[in-house]
């Protein structure tokens, strides 16, 4: 393999010198005896050692996608903290030959039926739940926290964030309140025991759904919570008081938004109020993230998921006869989120390690890191959206955000 490796990697680690420099060396063969430097270093800050030829063309065409795709296929071993693994393959994929306009960030479009996206959802939320506990945090929190001061734990800025949403609907004791996407049970909890809510959670995650009905059977809080194995579009028990929605929406798809926010509408009293909270991309044409990160995802962490620019949430959300009262950006905050996360995957991968194969242990370490980077670059956004039903007076609105934020 040596030869094949070195004739096929020199040209290309010559012109990685000489136009980026960076502290990399690629190795291969027994032991690593054979390597070329990326840059000029006393020692290198990310080592990548090349197990199989198929690497090379990954490799040499770099983008975050082909890059991940070598690393969690096991054609490369990668030495080097995960931050500085993910620098560099940014900087390795804005190398390669520059994009341009939409051929660059591509718009996809995916069938979504209810058969398609409940496969979706089990692969990615029903690896295992002893394996999310291991870094999510005791709340079993899976979407982005709330920082209101910067200096937060990451249980201190995930219960924030919950009750940020609970105000800003403005929840009240005896309500109905619907959790689309309820995951382990956080939200409904939550809003059951401090704000004296009914609530019915939502999830099609089997694993989601098991253990958000023994927490809840652990809360002593039957009387006041349903957790459902159900697809959103088959709840047809309203109306409901106040929607939540929270961390699911990327998987309704870009074609299908229109009669998501149509469906919450049906399901919502007249003077209800809905929180849809969720990632975006930051592509004004819903295009992808750049360099290929989106490819990378939809392969290995998120089958078919979709991000909709704001605009197009605004948009659609008023096709589906929501009125758009509030909005919030906190990419600042999920960034943070993701950075924690993967602090805690990378301090607990020897209890991780054996939840999983060496595959997927790969995937979700580079891609908790990836997702951290992402939303510092602002290649990705999340926004909370408060809406209600369009078409109505003022009368009974709030004047200012003083119940959001105020003491």
């Amino acid at each position: 393999m040596g030869s094949i490796v070195e004739r096929a990697l020199l040209p290309w680690a010559q012109r990685m010198k000489n136009q980026v420099n960076l502290p990399v060396r690629l190795s291969w063969g027994a032991g690593g005896g054979a390597s070329l430097a990326l840059g000029d270093f006393e020692q290198p800050m990310v080592e990548i050692r090349v197990r199989d030829p198929s690497a090379l063309p990954l490799l040499i065409d770099p983008g975050l996608d082909t890059l991940g795709q070598a690393y969690v296929e096991g054609l490369v071993d990668v030495d080097g903290s995960v931050a500085d693994i993910l620098a560099v393959a940014y900087r390795l994929a804005e190398s390669a030959q520059p994009e341009a306009g939409l051929l660059g960030r591509i718009r996809r479009r995916f069938g979504h039926t209810r058969e398609s996206d409940s496969e979706a959802i089990q692969y990615h939320y029903d690896v295992s739940n002893a394996f999310y506990v291991q870094w999510l945090g005791e709340g079993m929190v899976y979407s982005c926290a709330y920082f209101e001061h910067g200096d937060e734990t990451l249980d201190e800025a995930q219960l924030k964030k919950i009750d940020h949403i609970l105000r800003k609907i403005r929840l009240q004791p005896g309500q109905r309140l619907l959790d689309i996407g309820c995951g382990w049970g956080a939200l409904v909890l939550r809003a059951a025991q401090q704000y004296g809510a009914q609530c019915v959670g939502v999830t099609l995650s089997k694993n989601q759904y098991e253990l958000a009905r023994e927490r809840v059977h652990a809360a002593g809080l039957q009387d006041r919570i349903q957790i459902r194995l159900q697809d959103y579009r088959d709840v047809s028990d309203g109306p409901f008081d106040r929607i939540t929605s929270v961390g699911m929406f990327e998987h309704v798809g870009l074609d299908h938004l229109a009669s998501y926010f149509g469906h919450i509408r049906r399901l919502l009293k007249p003077d209800g109020w809905v929180m849809n909270h969720g990632i975006t991309s930051t592509d004004a044409c819903d295009g992808e993230t750049r360099h290929g990160g989106g490819h990378f995802i939809d392969r290995y962490v998120f089958p078919r998921g979709e991000l909709p620019h704001i605009g197009t949430v605004l948009r659609t959300l008023q096709e589906g006869g929501l009125e758009a009262f509030d909005v919030e950006n906190l990419r600042r905050h999920y960034q943070r989120t993701t950075q924690l996360w993967s602090e805690a995957f990378e301090a607990n991968t020897a209890r991780i390690k054996p939840l999983l194969d060496e595959k997927r242990w790969r995937i979700w370490r580079i891609y908790l890191a990836g997702c951290a980077l992402a939303f510092e670059n602002d290649e990705v956004a999340l926004y909370q959206v408060l809406c209600r039903p369009a078409g109505q007076g003022t009368k009974g609105l709030p004047w200012s955000r003083n119940w959001m934020y105020g003491a």
